[in-house]
């Protein structure tokens, strides 16, 4: 949906938000767009609604290469899901993620050195921002340090907007050889990483085989990369534009777990791909759903229900209901790397904004660029001086 300001949601949702769900046109015929808060929240606790995109009806938003269960366990539902599920969940515990945070911080460090080292104006979404996700993911999953800068620009290739489905594919096979190696040398040498556990506990036991290993390790690396990437740039481009908030940051840090809250609420980047499929008649809002039809989850609508959060278009750092925002998903879906996402948003700003207290836009042409008709919103460019 077209957007008139590219720092608000678009306009139609909150026409949409006023009646039932309605059906919309995709590529693959139609499907259910679910705008309200309450109906959003109903779906994604009822198992009416299946995640399973081999089920006939279900709603293709995004081409992917047809490489076996390329999506893992998010793209399941029941025992199977679970299963899957259950292997990763100590790794993006909240103790695990308390662990992980002085690596984290170290990282932001040598990034923001390299920052400050190299030269002005800069794009934080080439210098920064894209780069900490991948690291920190390469870090989890024990890639070699010799390769990390390989698998981030890798890493970055596979989720290009601007390659070609050619490029793309290409990227995503090489990913995908560069992790089976990856596992096989884990089994053969396990040390103290995510794929070393996999591989010991599970592959050797015969519970996970190679390809849902492989599936399971891309799917991490997506999902952690392309969301905090886009959220980061996103976050720091909101606080440079409400500076008496960022004001506030400076005088209590201790408001940054705050402010990346109503960050995850007020951008809710995901841009209706989150879908399900119906398997037995449900209604939602008022609206009769078919089993087999597809249902479009518009999450930046539902985290700007004036009927939940009071005056939702206003970004604040100090709102008392944001916890209330469903940004990482709601029930048996709720995103498992929320914690690791939340950590990493919170330790980058703060770092950033207390190593440059004179960050501010460069003055050039465009010093804020807007991604445009792409699956999560984001920036192409944040060119920042201090």
């Amino acid at each position: 949906m077209a957007r008139s300001c590219p720092y608000s949601p678009p306009d139609a949702y909150a026409e949409l938000r006023q009646g039932p769900p309605v059906k919309v046109r995709i590529r693959t015929g139609e499907a259910w767009l679910v705008t309200r808060y309450e109906d959003l929240r109903q779906v994604l606790m009822d198992e009416r609604f299946s995640s399973d995109d081999t089920l006939p009806g279900f709603p293709v938003r995004i081409q992917l290469p047809p490489a076996p269960r390329v999506m893992s366990f998010t793209r399941m539902d029941g025992a199977e899901h679970n299963r899957l599920r259950r292997m990763i969940m100590p790794e993006f515990t909240a103790r695990a993620t308390r662990r992980l945070r002085p690596e984290v911080e170290a990282l932001v460090g040598q990034l923001l050195d390299e920052l400050a080292a190299g030269p002005r104006p800069a794009d934080l979404v080439t210098r920064l921002s894209q780069r900490l996700p991948s690291l920190v993911i390469a870090r989890m999953l024990g890639v070699p340090e010799a390769d990390e800068l390989d698998f981030a620009e890798l890493s970055q290739e596979v989720l290009s907007q601007d390659a070609s489905p050619e490029e793309i594919y290409a990227a995503f096979v090489r990913m995908t050889e560069y992790l089976d190696r990856l596992i096989a040398a884990k089994q053969a040498e396990p040390a103290d990483d995510l794929l070393s556990r996999l591989a010991t506990r599970y592959m050797a036991s015969g519970e996970l085989g190679r390809e849902d290993c492989v599936a399971m390790a891309r799917l991490l690396l997506v999902a952690g990369h392309e969301t905090t990437a886009h959220q980061l740039s996103l976050g720091v481009a909101s606080l440079l534009r409400h500076p008496e908030q960022l004001a506030d940051l400076r005088r209590d840090p201790s408001l940054y777990g705050q402010a990346v809250e109503e960050l995850l609420r007020y951008w809710s980047i995901t841009q209706d791909n989150q879908v399900r499929v119906a398997v037995a008649e449900a209604e939602v809002g008022g609206a009769r759903i078919a089993p087999g039809d597809g249902v479009i989850l518009a999450y930046p609508s539902a985290n700007h229900d004036e009927a939940v959060f009071a005056d939702a278009g206003r970004f604040d750092i100090h709102r008392e209901d944001v916890s209330r925002h469903i940004a990482f998903g709601h029930g048996r879906h709720l995103c498992p790397g929320a914690p690791l996402g939340r950590m990493e948003l919170e330790v980058c700003l703060r770092a950033l904004f207390d190593r440059f207290p004179g960050l501010r836009l460069a003055d050039v042409p465009e010093p804020v660029v807007f991604r445009q008709n792409t699956i999560n919103y984001g920036l192409t460019a944040l060119h920042v001086t201090w």
